[in-house]
């Protein structure tokens, strides 16, 4: 701490002295971007997409939808960013939110009937329901990260043609004076809530329709030509990843059967793929995701993580993983933390 306080006071005269600096390259940059005109477009959509899996694309967005453009309401007030210029009246806003409403409402969902046709036809009956829940959450709610991380892990190639995809949308969007706007996300209820806000919101009926013969083409081709391990491809004998707790003696291809208690099987399933209670310091979910504080991070067992349902492993730092799971992060954590307060039978008897 003494040493860390230290630093910080360095780093507190660099930036108190530097940040003007960096503010200004920030300001020229995002002012290059506006002024980009269609390839700054696609330029943001694309970055959009590809640091998504950091995180990191809020930075961008913000520069986007809040600091973007300038626009004087009727009663005299200075409106900055496309998204609140849309809201505000602006009719020349939307640019940059307009272009996700294809990738979102349609791209993804037919990404994921296109793993649904791909899957085994043992494995459909399982694995239908959680495609199902994840292009429904794409489509009406804009949220796209288990659809994402479904895929960006097994194929970063389609991943980034996924990215390219978005770009373009935003471009063909604009180019034909198409402008949607977003409270939230680019799904079916931020745009039937701003229909009437819009500039020819019903041009994204036809292009979605592009976008989702395209997508679905595209994805179908791809995981048959290449055989990815998507949801339901997996090998023989292996149970579909969605972060179930599988009987180990069940026959391939069928339901799972029910197991005493499923959640305290599944958390210490989980906990004893991460190394263990003494190698696990912290758990918590954020979205899609584990994040740990571990010991070691070199004990994580991939192969039992990817059995249980993970889809991806991030380690970012000696002592830390990320774990990618999807919509059951929240519930997964609570089980593990639930398995690392439980005694060790051996505990129990006073060993």
């Amino acid at each position: 701490p003494i040493v860390t306080g230290f630093c910080c006071l360095g780093l507190a005269v660099v930036f108190g002295y530097g940040w003007p600096y960096v503010t200004a390259g920030l300001d020229t940059a995002s002012r290059s971007v506006f002024a980009a005109g269609n390839l700054g477009l696609f330029v943001y959509g694309f970055l959009n997409r590809l640091l998504l899996v950091t995180g990191l694309h809020h930075i961008i967005n913000n520069f986007a939808w809040l600091l973007l453009g300038a626009y004087h309401t009727v009663t005299g007030e200075l409106v900055t960013g496309d998204l609140k210029r849309f809201f505000a009246g602006d009719p020349s806003a939307g640019a940059f939110m307009t272009g996700f409403f294809p990738v979102m409402m349609f791209g993804l969902p037919a990404a994921c009937l296109a793993m649904y046709r791909t899957a085994r036809t043992a494995n459909r009956r399982l694995v239908g329901g959680v495609l199902l829940s994840m292009a429904l959450t794409s489509f009406l709610t804009g949220v796209t990260e288990p659809v994402e991380f479904a895929f960006m892990f097994l194929a970063p190639v389609l991943y980034l043609i996924h990215a390219v995809l978005t770009g373009l949308a935003l471009v063909i969007m604009n180019l034909l004076d198409v402008k949607l706007g977003f409270g939230f996300s680019a799904g079916l209820f931020d745009y039937i809530l701003n229909f009437n806000k819009s500039t020819h919101p019903l041009l994204l009926l036809p292009i979605g329709a592009i976008y989702f013969a395209v997508y679905y083409g595209m994805f179908r081709y791809a995981i048959a030509k290449f055989d990815l391990k998507t949801i339901g491809r997996e090998p023989e004998g292996t149970a579909p990843a969605l972060g179930l707790a599988i009987d180990p003696g069940q026959a391939p291809g069928r339901a799972p059967g029910p197991l005493p208690e499923p959640a305290t099987v599944r958390g210490a399933s989980y906990l004893a793929a991460l190394g263990g209670a003494a190698n696990v310091l912290e758990v918590e979910a954020c979205a899609t995701r584990l994040r740990l504080s571990l010991v070691d991070n070199a004990r994580l067992d991939e192969a039992a993580l990817r059995q249980l349902g993970a889809r991806g492993v991030l380690r970012p730092a000696a002592g830390s993983a990320q774990i990618i799971i999807g919509p059951l992060a929240d519930q997964v954590a609570g089980e593990i933390q639930d398995a690392m307060r439980t005694p060790e039978p051996s505990r129990s008897l006073g060993a």
